[in-house]
This record gives structure tokens, C-alpha cells and sequence, in this order.
């Protein structure tokens, strides 16, 4: 894969918590590929190769921090649930 090369500015302070060149790399990719993900500008199966990990692990890492993998809007969580509601009402026949 290519890469471009962008110079990221940190506070010196952060380098106290042992973070390094390579996991600040990490992190801002990382975040960068979450961020596109959850704008909607990319697939989970896109994201999780370009962090070049398998999508069942790119779940996990949503589920890690605690970012949702399906994202309903209200009326289709109302869809839903009507669609439960049915379900409960036909198999009580």
C-alpha cells in the first residue's frame, strides 16, 4: 500500500505516557479510518483493510471504543420494533 507522509504535532507531554512515533502513526490512522467509518464514507470491510485487519476484528475495535456498528435512525428503530410487535402477536396465535 502507498503512503503519504503528514507531519502531526503533539504535545511533548504525551511522550510521558510511553507512546512513541509508531503508536502515534497507529492512533492517527486508527482514528482516521473510525472517523471515515462513522461519516459513512467507507464500508467496515474497506475500513478493516486499510487497517489491515479482518473485519470480524474491526468489529471488535468499534465495540472497543465503544462505537456502534449499526447506526438506526429513530424511525427505523420504530420499524423495528413494530416489526418485533408483529412477530410476538403472530406467534401468540
Amino acid at each position: 500500500m502507498s503512503e503519504a507522509i503528514f507531519k502531526v504535532c503533539v504535545p511533548a507531554n504525551l511522550l510521558e505516557y510511553g507512546i512513541n512515533q509508531k503508536d502515534i502513526q497507529h492512533h492517527v490512522t486508527e482514528w482516521l479510518v473510525l472517523s471515515l467509518f462513522t461519516d459513512g464514507h467507507i464500508s467496515s470491510g474497506k475500513a478493516a483493510r486499510l487497517l489491515n485487519i479482518t473485519r470480524i476484528e474491526f468489529l471488535a475495535l468499534l465495540r472497543r471504543r465503544g462505537i456502534s456498528y449499526i447506526n438506526f435512525s429513530p424511525d427505523e428503530i420504530a420499524q423495528e420494533l413494530e416489526a418485533v410487535e408483529a412477530l410476538k402477536l403472530k406467534e401468540s396465535k
